[in-house]
């Protein structure tokens, strides 16, 4: 059979390679190239749930239960909190501001804020927690296979809560999160975090106040002007932290991720516990991430319908209650890593001048200036990036990558058994190359490891005469092709969410493969500026990202690099191949937005009225053929991409609508879509 003839790049493309960086060649000789993820060691992992399941869980529950605290700090009862929030400069002073603007007495604008406390703080019992340990041991034996952490990590951990205020911000893709997190760090006979929670968890009866008891505190999802309840927020966080009475834990992202990517970092809660350290309260504050894998995610099928426009269920008891039954399914297993403390200290120095905090007084709130917060939102990414980096992905990963791309190929027949585990292998090298964590068993051969994962997932793939295929629709759930179609995107999504786990790893490769025919770097560049809504890339990091593509291209064998040429190899056509396809559902989404907003969009739509109107026009054109993934149906997408139009310039927002007078869809030469006008 004839090889494929290798693709040759001009002579200016070398030169452009050659400007942008260092030469490749150096590259791939200096062994100080920090980014090589092959250098990076990790630690191994310890099964918690092997000691649970050969001991009494009582036992475990009532075990004496003496953690090390923060230079000896006594635990402080909620009731001393409460006062110390109160009697604060800063609540005093911010109570006799909204007194003057309100024209109310001071003792109710006071009253106010003890009832803003008393709905919000937590009231940690030592019984409740031991109850909690002994019902999720429980549960947790029913529900997974084993539950790994990294015991390293756990000894930096332990070690950093004695020195200095420490911040937990866990990754956030399933509500297990704060309830594992907790369990951990009972189990290592550490601190127990105080978590911050949505107010949908205090409505749940009974459920509610345990959580309460357990260490969370309520927060509203938003509270935009109100100063009152920012000052009692922020000064509840911040007297913890500056008396380091315990690790206060929040979720970086905000919310769960339905996708499984990682979402753009929320600043406020970082904020406040970066504050204490700026203004010199304390000497240092201790930032760990935390990453939290799954192997099967519970709330998978939830996720991939709330996608699709379905409302999720409001928490509730009976809820709970209801949902039991997945105590019968298996769930696989969970990989908890807990990264290396990062000092606060140390990301400040040379980014923050904190002698501005002595220029007012510090009780006295105030703005962040425009250097603050591009410390704090430069750290939130890396912080993000560090939580991704230390996912750890499992065969499933790989597979789910697979069988999507086989399926918007062509007719869905499906692969034959053995083809898909050819390619799980070439997948499984070639991520580790590109410095995945992965979790593969070596212990098994590989097609027992395909035959487990295809097993664990038996809800979404399907075996028939040897080949596999996503699981097709019920065709008695639904009298309509558009219901047909989504049943079928339940799937889709589902499967997707469990790709996405790898974007990390091979997003930049993705995004230079994506641009290797047209005029590389500002390809590059355009392309990693419309997806910044969608995936985690670091601000002003755009030469870095495009470094580190290339040196991961050249560096597998992909393409090779001379000084006159540089040329996709013979066996980078399959690498570029898969490269392009992983990001190929993206840009699809985002052009048929695009379309959308170019036929459609002819008058003023409210936001909320966008998501149905472009969704109805997807719907339209899939089961017209002209569509190949059913994920842009997926409402993160096209938030995402109206979010990357408006900051692009393409559409204009207006008192709370969505103005399109005219726009030219972004489909054409990336120089000419950056030009893009109403």
């Amino acid at each position: 059979m004839a090889s494929k003839p290798t693709v040759k790049w001009g002579f200016n493309l070398a030169i452009l390679f050659c400007d942008i960086f260092s030469p490749i060649q150096s590259l791939l000789s200096n062994r100080h190239f920090q980014r090589d993820p092959m250098l990076k060691k990790r630690d191994d992992f310890e099964d918690v749930l092997e000691e649970r399941r050969n001991s009494s869980d009582l036992r475990y529950a009532l075990r004496c239960y003496t953690p090390v605290l923060y230079k000896g700090v006594p635990p402080c009862k909620s009731s001393m909190l409460k006062s110390m929030v109160l009697q604060s400069d800063q609540l005093h002073y911010v109570i006799s501001q909204v007194s003057k603007e309100t024209g109310r007495k001071t003792d109710e604008v006071q009253e106010e804020a003890s009832a803003i406390l008393d709905e919000m703080a937590h009231c940690q019992q030592l019984s409740t927690v031991r109850f909690f340990a002994f019902t999720l041991s429980k549960v947790f034996k029913s529900l997974f296979r084993s539950i790994c952490v990294n015991e390293e990590g756990i000894q930096r951990l332990q070690q950093a809560i004695q020195e200095h205020p420490v911040v937990l911000l866990p990754s956030h893709r399933s509500y297990m999160d704060f309830l594992l997190m907790s369990y951990l760090l009972y189990t290592y006979d550490l601190t127990l975090p105080v978590i911050a929670a949505g107010m949908d968890f205090m409505g749940m009866k009974f459920v509610g106040e345990m959580l309460r008891m357990s260490g969370a505190f309520f927060i509203r999802r938003s509270f935009g002007g109100d100063k009152l309840y920012w000052a009692v927020f922020s000064e509840y966080v911040k007297t913890m932290l500056k008396n380091g009475f315990a690790p206060v834990e929040f979720f970086l992202e905000g919310t769960r991720s339905r996708t499984s990517k990682s979402l753009t970092p929320k600043l406020g809660l970082l904020n406040i516990a970066m504050d204490p350290f700026l203004k010199g309260e304390v000497f240092d504050v201790s930032v760990v991430p935390v990453s939290i894998s799954y192997e099967r995610i519970l709330e998978e099928t939830l996720y991939a319908r709330e996608l699709l426009g379905i409302p999720k269920p409001k928490e509730s008891t009976s809820g709970l209650f209801k949902a039991r039954k997945v105590l019968s399914e298996d769930y696989g297993s969970i990989h908890v890593y807990f990264g290396q403390p990062v000092s606060v200290r140390s990301l400040a120095e040379g980014r923050v001048n904190r002698r501005q905090f002595n220029l007012v007084p510090r009780h006295i709130p105030g703005k962040p200036g425009e250097d603050i917060h591009s410390f704090v939102n430069d750290s939130a990414y890396k912080l993000v990036r560090a939580q991704e980096e230390n996912m750890v992905l499992k065969p499933w990963v790989l597979l789910a990558s697979l069988l999507l791309q086989n399926q918007a190929a062509g007719p869905k027949e499906g692969l034959p058994l053995d083809e898909l585990t050819a390619q799980a292998v070439w997948l499984r090298d070639l991520s580790r190359q590109y410095g995945a964590f992965l979790h593969w068993p070596d212990q098994m051969t590989p097609s027992e490891v395909v035959s487990s994962s295809l097993s664990l997932h038996r809800g979404l793939v399907r075996i028939c005469e040897g080949k596999v295929q996503l699981a097709p629709e019920d065709p008695h759930s639904a009298a309509t092709p558009e219901e047909k179609l989504l049943n079928q995107a339940v799937i889709v999504l589902s499967c997707a969410s469990y790709r996405n786990q790898a974007l990390h790893v091979f997003l930049r490769p993705a995004l230079l493969a994506s641009a290797i025919h047209t005029e590389v770097f500002n390809s590059f560049s355009f392309l990693r500026n419309m997806f910044s809504n969608e995936f985690i890339l670091c601000p002003g990091a755009t030469v870095q990202d495009f470094e580190e593509a290339s040196y991961l291209l050249v560096k597998t064998g992909a393409v090779q690099v001379s000084q006159q040429e540089v040329v996709v190899t013979e066996g980078g056509h399959r690498t570029l191949a898969f490269l392009i396809a992983m990001l190929d559902p993206f840009l699809q989404g985002y052009q048929v937005v695009c379309r959308f907003l170019c036929e459609e969009a002819t008058e003023t739509l409210t936001e909320k009225q966008f998501i149905p109107a472009v969704r109805k026009f997807i719907i339209k054109h899939l089961l017209a053929g002209g569509l190949r993934y059913a994920e842009v149906l997926s409402s993160d997408l096209q938030k995402n991409s109206l979010a990357a139009f408006l900051r692009l310039g393409a559409v204009q927002k207006i008192k709370g609508y969505v103005g399109f007078d005219h726009l030219e869809c972004l489909v054409g030469p990336p120089s000419r879509a950056q030009n893009t006008t109403l």
